[in-house]
C-alpha cells in the first residue's frame, strides 16, 4: 500500500552530537513543542535548502568559485612575480662593489641582467620545463661528448 502525502511516520534516531541535542531542546522549548516535532521541522528545513538546488546551480557556483579562485591567483603571482624582480634589483646593485650603486651604467647593467633573467625565466616556462644552470649544462655535456 503506498503512503500519501501528509502521513506521518514514526523514525527512531540516536544522538550522539551533545551540540545537536542541545541545540534540539533549545527549539523544541522556544516553540513549546515535543522534541520530536523539533527534530521533525530541524530535517525538513535542512531538506528544504538542498532540495531547490538543481546541479546546474550546484555547477554555476563551482564556475563562479573557480572564476574567483583564478582571479585571487592571478593577482597572487602578480605580487610574487613583483617581489621577486625587486629581490633581484636589489640583488644584483649590491653586486659591484667598485663603482657606486647610483651611476646611469651600473643601473643599466643592472636592468640589462634583470631583462635577461626575465627573457630566460620566460623561455623555459615556454619549453614546459624549468631547468636550473646546473642541468642545462650538463645537458650540453652530453649533447657535446654524444
Amino acid at each position: 500500500m503506498a503512503r500519501r502525502a501528509g502521513e506521518t511516520c514514526r523514525v527512531q534516531v540516536y544522538l550522539s552530537d551533545p551540540k545537536v541535542v542541545t541545540g534540539l531542546n533549545r527549539e523544541a522549548r522556544a516553540g513549546r513543542m515535543a522534541l520530536s516535532q523539533a527534530a521533525g521541522r530541524a530535517i525538513a528545513r535542512g531538506l528544504q535548502s538542498h532540495a531547490g538546488r538543481e546541479a546546474e546551480d550546484r555547477l554555476e557556483t563551482l564556475e563562479h568559485a573557480l572564476r574567483d579562485h583564478m582571479r585571487l591567483t592571478a593577482r597572487d603571482m602578480q605580487i610574487v612575480q613583483e617581489l621577486l624582480v625587486e629581490m633581484a634589483r636589489a640583488f644584483f646593485q649590491r653586486l659591484p662593489d667598485a663603482e657606486p650603486d647610483e651611476t646611469p651604467s651600473v643601473q643599466a647593467s643592472v636592468d640589462r641582467r634583470i631583462d635577461r633573467m626575465l627573457d630566460d625565466t620566460a623561455a623555459r616556462i615556454i619549453a614546459g620545463r624549468m631547468r636550473t644552470r646546473a642541468t642545462a649544462a650538463m645537458a650540453r655535456r652530453a649533447d657535446r661528448d654524444a
